[in-house]
């Protein structure tokens, strides 16, 4: 079993609910290591002073805040703990609100909550059903890894799962950030209506596991080959980006593109079916003509043993 990376209590008015938070998610990158080029030398990152070169050990180094003018203040591990707000390791829940309402750009990470403990369960189970039954996630605060999150909390199956968040202040403006920003479409309508189709066309159920990330394939199939001396086959270049005299023709080529690629995934399942339908009616047909007989004389027989039978029941 995982071991939890945080443990406290949920707190909503007078209740708290000890739990556990546990990752639910998790990276498959390749890892690199670095080396100097040409050699099979790695690199190694030390922690240095800058005024005397020499290698400094971790327990011996502290954290410290610019004041300006060159002057920092210094701050141990333990006073930045004796100031952390909920150092009594708890989440307090400060609103009950809407999921809808919460635009997703403020979702960092996801977690797992489990109870705290078998004699912890009941209220556990007691806030989650409750929070289902509103269809009310829970907004509030911890402090983990010498950070306080925001975090959602929401009920999610027999579940409690939690969000850690951005605050309101993390989020940057896209006004101040992209210039310029686009404007109300000028397309075309028939442009318009062509990119409706393709959004049609194109448009299917949400399913995870249809997804895959296929360029950590491509690097571990770069690695084997490398591996194994074989020359690698390059990528396709990234296509050039579409004039607006090319639009409504790209548009009417994707739409197309998108309906027999969508046609060629229902077809060969589809002539299974139609196959198995047709067959059906001729086996029916054949022995149906046969069978009209077969079943004028099914009742002579069965009677008789029915008879039998009963005769034998009586007796």
């Amino acid at each position: 079993m995982a071991r939890p990376i945080w443990t406290g209590a949920i707190t909503f008015g007078l209740v708290s609910v000890p739990v556990a938070m546990y990752s639910a998610t998790h990276d498959h990158e390749v890892s690199f290591h670095q080396f100097e080029r040409g050699t099979s030398d790695r690199i190694r990152y030390k922690r240095v002073n800058e005024r005397t070169g020499k290698e400094v050990d971790f327990d011996d180094i502290v954290k410290g805040a610019e004041v300006g003018g060159g002057r920092y203040v210094m701050i141990e591990p333990d006073e930045l703990d004796a100031v952390a707000p909920g150092r009594s390791r708890s989440l307090e829940i400060h609103r009950f609100v809407a999921l809808d309402e919460i635009d997703p750009v403020h979702y960092q990470k996801t977690y797992y909550l489990g109870p705290g403990g078998e004699d912890t369960t009941k209220t556990y189970a007691l806030l989650r059903d409750a929070m289902t039954d509103a269809g009310r996630a829970a907004i509030g605060t911890l402090v983990m890894r010498g950070k306080e999150y925001l975090a959602a909390i929401r009920p999610e199956g027999d579940l409690l799962v939690l969000e850690t968040m951005f605050f309101a202040d993390e989020i940057r403006d896209p006004k101040a950030e992209i210039d310029p920003l686009p404007g109300r479409s000028k397309a075309k309508p028939a442009e318009l209506a062509m990119a409706g189709q393709l959004i049609d066309s194109m448009s299917g159920a949400w399913r995870p596991a249809d997804f895959r990330d296929t360029y950590t394939d491509r690097v571990n199939d770069l690695i084997k080959a490398k591996k194994a001396g074989r020359e690698v086959t390059e990528a396709a270049p990234a296509p050039e980006a579409t004039g607006a005299a090319d639009l409504m023709e790209m548009l009417r080529q994707s739409v197309e593109a998108a309906r027999r690629s969508r046609g060629a995934a229902k077809k060969a399942p589809a002539k299974k079916k139609t196959s198995a339908k047709k067959a059906a009616p001729t086996k029916k047909a054949t022995p149906a003509k046969k069978a009209t007989p077969a079943k004028k004389a099914t009742p002579s027989k069965k009677r008789p043993a029915e008879k039998a039978g009963a005769k034998k029941k009586a007796a």
